[in-house]
Parts: C-alpha cells; structure tokens; sequence
C-alpha cells in the first residue's frame, strides 16, 4: 500500500521503472498514468464512497467499534500500452480486454 511519501513521487517511480525497463505494478491509477505497466486494486471511487459512508455513520453517533470491517468489492486492472512497448513486453489481447482502462 503505497504511502504519502511514495504517492507524491509517482512520476518518478514510473518514470524509473521506463528508464530500467522494470515492469512496475502498482495499486493506484497515478503511477500507471506516469509510466509504471500496470495497476490492479481496488477502486479509489469506491474506496473514498466506503469511507465517506462511515464518516456520516460515525458523525450520526454509532460508535467506531460497532461498524463491520468492509473492503473493496470492485477491483480495476489498468493497463499501459505505452510503458508495455517501450520495455518489450507485449500484453495479450485476453488480458487487454478485460481491462477496465487502457493507457495506450
């Protein structure tokens, strides 16, 4: 699970996984974006949906404790095309396919 610190250097992580054609996978969409290969997690969307919901929860007065445990129940796989062909890998055209987005 990336943090603060390796969040704010996503351009540079994707851009040094292209320089020493290592295929990066990450969790989150702004790696892929700045040239990591690919990202297969759970949705952002969903994830900040999931806890805006327990923030209203909890400011309404149910008590942190008695909440379930929830995670992600949609997973999204992205692709980049770009990152893919400059390291000489080549993505099957199954796996594109089934891909929520492809940066090409």
């Amino acid at each position: 699970m990336p943090d603060t610190f390796f969040s704010s250097q996503a351009g540079r992580l994707g851009a040094l996984s292209v320089r020493y054609t290592v295929p990066a996978i990450f969790e989150f969409q702004p790696f892929i974006a700045a040239g990591g290969l690919l990202s297969y997690g759970g949705s952002e969307t969903d994830n900040y949906r999931l806890v805006g919901n327990y923030t209203g929860r909890i400011l309404k007065g149910e008590r942190p404790a008695d909440l379930p445990v929830q995670q992600a129940t949609k997973v999204e796989l992205i692709i980049n095309l770009k990152t893919a062909k400059a390291i000489g890998i080549t993505v099957p055209q199954s796996v594109q396919s089934r891909a929520d987005k492809v940066i090409e």
